[in-house]
């Protein structure tokens, strides 16, 4: 159990140094990332008013596919609802996690839509 709370402790204190580098604006909001064992979530974020813009998740949704697939079907899903809205840059908030496989995946998918970071 100690090295589990280890390994907790390590990711937050990566994800808080990664976030006080990083602020989202309503030109330019912070795209956060979650990726769980089941299900990836991701965020656009006006940091200054506090507020979500656009959203996507792969909860409810009938994709299926491996965890990486999932990824990328966010990662675009993300980059249409961002069209919609006029976003077209974004800062990239990794959450802690380090930047490979599924989260390139996300990225790379979100970059093919259109999305600049």
């Amino acid at each position: 159990m100690a090295r589990l709370t280890g390994k907790l402790l390590n990711r937050a204190l990566r994800s808080a140094r990664v976030r006080a580098k990083i602020v989202g604006t309503a030109e330019r909001p912070r795209l956060s990332v979650t990726i769980s064992n089941k299900h990836v979530h991701a965020q656009l974020i006006d940091d200054e008013t506090g507020s979500t813009l656009a959203s996507s998740t792969t909860v409810g949704t009938k994709q299926t596919g491996t965890m990486t697939e999932l990824a990328a079907f966010v990662g675009a899903d993300i980059a249409k609802k961002a069209k919609k809205k006029k976003i077209t840059a974004v800062v990239f908030d990794r959450n802690g996690r380090q930047y490979a496989k599924r989260l390139a995946a996300l990225a790379d998918a979100a970059r093919k839509e259109g999305l600049e970071f």
